[in-house]
């Protein structure tokens, strides 16, 4: 058995999981929070408990000691030395890497430099692998990037109709997000679909943040994301794709920059711009069953449509359609949310609910179709870490 730290590091968190691979075994995991600020928060489960300590946390190299020197306190590793990798989650990886790669001192560079295309994710990325790598200087360790599962992307499909030099000299493509994600869900999705020579599967990564992609034979064709994480689908808090010519009107109405504007698009667009309740499908869906709101329902009914267009374009390019992956927090908990959408493409997919499946909840993955259904839709959660973490064992070789 090895003992794989995967890690996910934000600007002020650090979320992980210690895995035993390859049984897949998660030892413990946990998150430590508000790094930097005056009082930062660390929890940790193990062993059906769950411990959490609140103190100062400056920098992420103290978050990770905390972290370390909590595995061993609590016996959860007898020494540091059990820990024989460590996999981190790496936004973009840009049209270097089309798959995890061991780290060196060339790939922290390019990470680095791809820091204009993901600026609030490369940087913490590359904090957080520092810290780690001066707490445990014996371990390999391995960058698994969001962006890797959409390089298989044909030109036709990443390229944007500008200016040719504008993808040559600045890099302006579509790259994706989610990918880390999405590769595990179209596995498992294969996987219960009996492991066809041959497959088709939509997978609709649908929580704060959402994406779909289209994965023919184990390989992603199509995605919804862009060059940034702002375009495709409607959000919690983004908007998803709007006519270009938006920004300058609004720059011109309201007197704003396109900073501002995009700032808009950001953060108070989405299920919270249209609903104007609230970001989270939750409170959206108790406004609407329980209160009736019309605001509620039209959000819902806006979300289900534009991401059902997604899932009309992929069948089309796929010729068909084997199952439909729904995962995220929306995708694996909005159950009206899920029929909404399935109801825009029935009668054209030919694709039934059980309501019954549909209804119940549960967090192991689940077939929630109807058996006379001619598309199987699944329910599956996503788990990124155990994504990293065979990733990083499979890299590595052990």
């Amino acid at each position: 058995m090895v003992k794989v730290m995967a890690i996910n590091a934000g600007s002020s968190s650090l979320k992980f999981q210690l895995i035993n691979m390859p049984s897949e075994e998660v030892i413990t995991s946990g998150l430590v929070e508000r790094i930097g600020l005056d009082q930062g928060n660390f929890e940790m489960k193990y062993n059906g408990e769950k411990f959490i300590k609140e103190c100062p946390i400056k920098d992420h190299s103290v978050a990770v000691q905390l972290l370390l020197d909590a595995l061993v306190d609590h016996h959860v590793v007898e020494s540091l030395g059990e820990i024989e990798a460590c996999g981190h989650r790496v936004v973009h990886g840009g049209e270097y890497y089309n798959d995890a790669v061991k780290v060196d001192e060339e790939v922290v560079a390019r990470v680095e430099e791809l820091a204009e295309l993901a600026p609030l994710h490369n940087p913490a990325h590359i904090v957080g692998y520092n810290a780690f790598k001066a707490a445990l200087p014996e371990v390999e360790h391995v960058f698994v990037f969001d962006t890797a599962f959409h390089q298989t992307l044909d030109r036709e499909r990443y390229l944007y109709p500008l200016p040719y030099e504008y993808y040559t000299d600045l890099k302006v493509r579509k790259y994706g997000a989610h990918g880390t994600s999405h590769k595990y869900v179209s596995q498992v999705a294969i996987d219960m679909l009996g492991n066809p020579k041959h497959s088709r599967v939509i997978v609709c990564h649908l929580g704060n943040g959402a994406s779909i992609s289209a994965v023919q034979d184990g390989i992603c064709i199509d995605t919804s994301m862009g060059f940034t994480p702002l375009a495709g689908v409607m959000m919690g808090t983004r908007c998803g794709d709007v006519d270009p010519s938006i920004m300058p009107y609004l720059c011109k109405k309201l007197n704003k920059t396109p900073d501002e504007i995009l700032d808009i698009y950001n953060k108070k667009s989405g299920m919270l711009g249209i609903s104007g309740i609230s970001s989270d499908s939750r409170d959206i869906e108790n406004a609407l069953f329980k209160n009736g709101d019309e605001r509620a329902l039209l959000t819902g009914l806006l979300y289900a449509r534009i991401v059902s267009k997604y899932i009309g374009s992929y069948f089309v390019e796929m010729g068909g359609v084997d199952a439909i992956a729904f995962t995220a927090g929306v995708g694996e908990n909005a159950s009206y949310l899920r029929r909404l959408i399935i109801d825009n493409v029935s009668r054209a997919l030919g694709v039934f609910l059980n309501e019954e499946e549909n209804e119940r909840r549960s967090k192991e993955n689940r077939l929630i179709s109807h058996q006379y259904s001619k598309v199987d839709v699944y329910v599956i959660p996503t788990n990124e870490e155990v994504m990293i973490a065979r990733d990083t064992v499979r890299i590595l070789g052990l």
